[in-house]
């Protein structure tokens, strides 16, 4: 038996196709062929996956993960030096682009862990999501992404808005990350469905594309139509959280970001004491071109919970006519990161049902 047959593989499509998409920054073929044959009896067996970054591999969840066995074969790209945008990633071999548009950015900052993910490498990649890094290149590569409740995993970020987070192909990849690196973790029953949700498509400030919008209230319809959510009558107006971000990320929260903050934990605290879902758009726009996203904020849509602290996934929702992938966000109480996953997983159930 070919105990690094998985890895193996992984290696081989990396060296393939990784010249063309530019996911990594170093890949680690000796190190990877090595542990995977010394980690056939544990849990995760020979798993390949990806690290965010030359310094992931230091993170607590990723020690975790070879702990169970898991196999790490290289470090992905992340922005470049001098970048204004996150949005973007530079590999070893070039700019990292988005597999489904190539003339398009991956999004980011965990760029080459999403591409990774996308394009086969891995079935999971780490990364890490202090205003929606994980979430907005979930969302335009087409996979699955998760950023747990802040300070539920340990993070390095001071400020307390980056939140450590996973890529995977699905949620089960999702779930097996979770159960891996925390500890505690308790599994939940199944959701009882529908569950009843709130949709706010701008959360009260953002304006969205209107195609971006079509496709994920299209996705929402199908979600209450197959009996996966039922919409409250209920919204979520927010105040715009880009001031309070940018004044607690800069290491001096001024007066008017704490009022801005307080004023949305309070909206959002009401709304989770009511209701456990709320479904949004994860970014106002699509993958944008290489040159940059111009005046627009892809992060209008998720950075307001890493303010807030609530767990948030990315699924995929469907594609816009260019052929770019659209994520549906869906936020749910601090601490419930368990429960999100089952609710992702009816949503993912249902939006990738045929017929």
């Amino acid at each position: 038996m070919d105990e690094a047959g998985a890895v193996r593989r992984a290696l081989e499509h990396i060296a393939r196709e990784d010249p063309r998409l530019c996911a990594f920054i170093e890949v680690w073929p000796e190190r990877a062929l090595a542990d995977a044959r010394l980690a056939r009896e544990l849990p995760l067996a020979g798993m390949p996956f990806a690290v965010k970054g030359r310094t992931g591999i230091r993170s607590s969840a990723v020690r975790r993960l070879i702990a169970a066995g898991a196999v790490p074969v290289g470090a992905t790209s992340v922005p470049g030096p001098g970048t204004p945008w996150q949005t973007w990633g530079l590999g070893a071999h070039g700019r990292t682009v988005n597999p489904w548009r190539p003339d398009r950015t991956p999004g980011g900052s965990s760029a080459g862990s999403a591409v990774a993910v996308a394009a086969g490498f891995v079935g999971l990649a780490t990364g890490s999501d202090g205003a929606g890094s994980v979430r907005i290149p979930a969302a335009w590569c087409g996979v699955f992404g998760l950023k747990t409740t802040n300070g539920l995993l340990p993070s390095p970020d001071r400020t307390g808005l980056a939140s450590a987070g996973v890529l995977t192909r699905s949620v089960a990849g999702a779930r097996t990350y979770l159960r891996t690196v925390l500890d505690g973790y308790e599994p939940a029953p199944p959701p009882v469905l529908p569950v009843p949700a709130v949709f706010s498509p701008g959360l009260g400030y953002a304006e969205v594309d209107p195609e971006v919008a079509a496709v994920v209230g299209g996705a929402v319809g199908r979600l209450v139509a197959a009996g996966v959510v039922r919409l409250v009558d209920r919204t979520c107006e927010l105040l715009d959280p880009c001031e309070a971000w940018l004044s607690v990320r800069g290491g001096s929260p001024s007066p008017r970001a704490e009022e801005i903050r307080h004023a949305n934990d309070t909206v959002l605290d009401a709304l989770f004491a009511r209701t456990p879902l709320l479904l949004t758009p994860v970014t106002p726009n699509r993958p944008h071109g290489h040159d940059g996203p111009g005046e627009l904020y892809s992060t209008a849509l998720t950075w307001a919970f890493n303010l807030s602290g609530h767990p948030a996934a990315s699924v995929p929702a469907g594609f816009t006519a260019d052929g770019c992938p659209v994520g549906l966000q869906l936020v749910a109480e601090r601490g419930a990161d368990v429960p999100l996953l089952g609710v992702a997983g009816a949503v993912e159930d249902a939006l990738t049902a045929k017929g």
